[in-house]
Formats: structure tokens, sequence, C-alpha cells
């Protein structure tokens, strides 16, 4: 049995990540903010896949929900095998645009909410073994700028946050054979009811600068988050694994 937390999971990369990992065998605590009703469709879909699927609610921006939320999953699944760090948003008000509480809600919704779900985790971690997974879903915006790209300051600083933490974290579950790693996709698709952090009408602007000349999908990140979560990925730890199509070359 695999017992994994996903945050983020009513929709997008989440959904697809869900999707990714469900199977018989698997149990799957699926996070949402708002999109409760997102979540319950991810997770009938997950049931429908043979996994045991729940939705579990609360804001990540709110000291205490990550560990509550860590607390709930392991009651539910008799332990925690598995978290894949996902919620976040993006803003791209520029620097001038900013002022310190929105600096701080990016930070509190990406860095701090990644600190206190690992730290929740750390003991069911640790307890897991070499099947102890500890994924964060970053950006391109922490690594590509210049060369006519969007830029969104406050989340770049946030994901690269969750970056360095996720290597400090690779060295605290070591010892217990865990890893932790970051994805780090670049323009992905998003579902047609989503918000959009760059303007649809961009897309073809956007895709002539990736090298592989296209927005990503969302299953294509799911995919690379699995891998990580599976034991193919037992000597990698302490990574970031770009999916961008070439958008950092």
């Amino acid at each position: 049995m695999t017992r994994i937390l996903l945050t983020g999971a009513s929709s997008g990369i989440g959904a697809a990540t869900a999707r990714a990992l469900a199977a018989s065998g698997v149990s799957l605590a699926l996070q949402a903010r708002r999109n409760r009703a997102g979540a319950e469709r991810v997770a009938e879909a997950a049931r429908a896949a043979g996994a045991q699927a729940i939705v579990v609610e609360g804001d990540l921006a709110q000291a205490g929900t990550g560990t509550r939320l860590v607390e709930e999953a392991a009651a539910a699944f008799g332990g925690l095998d598995v978290v894949i760090s996902n919620a976040g948003f993006a803003d791209r008000r520029a620097v001038g645009a900013l002022d310190r509480a929105a600096f701080e809600d990016s930070q509190a919704s990406m860095t701090t909410a990644f600190f206190e779900l690992s730290k929740a985790a750390l003991p069911w971690l640790v307890k897991a073994g070499a099947a102890g997974r500890l994924v964060g879903v970053s950006s391109f915006v922490a690594h590509a700028f210049g060369r006519g790209l969007p830029v969104f300051p406050a989340s770049a600083a946030a994901k690269a946050g969750i970056e360095a933490f996720a290597r400090a974290m690779a060295m605290e579950l070591a010892p217990s054979g865990g890893t932790a790693n970051c994805v780090s996709p670049g323009f992905i698709e998003k579902d047609a009811d989503a918000h959009a952090a760059v303007p649809r009408d961009r897309m073809a602007e956007i895709s002539r600068m990736v090298p592989l000349g296209r927005y990503g999908k969302t299953a294509e990140v799911a995919a690379v988050i699995a891998f990580l979560c599976g034991s193919g990925a037992a000597y990698v730890t302490g990574q970031t694994i770009h999916v961008n199509g070439g958008l950092t070359l």
C-alpha cells in the first residue's frame, strides 16, 4: 500500500498527477482549498482506477493547515509514504507593484506551506524508509528570465525557496533511504475553466520561445512526478527536474 498526500489536486497538474498515480494498492488524500467539487471528481476517477481516495480541505497559506492535512491523511490511511506539494498560484505583479503583504502571501502559500507539510510529514517519511518520497512542484519562473518571458518576482522567490528547502529535506531523509526532489514545469496548458497567469492569446507567441515549440501537457508533468514517487527514482534525490520543452536551455 502506498499512501499519498497531494495538494492542489482539484485541477491542472494536481489532477493529472492523481490520475497518473491512481491504481490498486494506492491511497490518495487530495487537498482542495476552495474547489472541493473538482477534487471530488478527481477522487471519483481515482477510485475508478482502483485507488482509495479521500478529499481533505484547507488553505495552506494559513498556519497549521499543512500539519492538519498530514495528520488527517495519516489517520485515514494508517500512515503516509509520499507527500506531493503542488498547490500554489502565480503573481505576475512587477516589483514596483508589490507590497510586503503581497510578497508574503506568495511565501505563505508556497514556501512556508511546503516547509510545514515537510516538517509534519518527516516522521512518517522516515518510517516509510526507502519508500519515503517528498516532491515539491516548482516553476520555470524561478529559473527563466529575459528573452521577452513574463516575470513573476514574488512567485519566483517562493518557488526558489521550495527548491532550496527540498534539498535540505533530501539530507534529512537520506539516512532512512527516502528522497526529496522538485519538478519545475514550464508553460503548461491550463484547464479550459482555469485562471491563466499568461493570457491565452499569447500562447502562439510564447510557444515560439520554447525550443520544442509548444506548451506542455499536464500529463507530461504528472509523469515525471509519478516517476519520482516510484521505486525507479530511489537513487534520485535533492534534484530539480525541469519539464519545460527546453525553455531553460
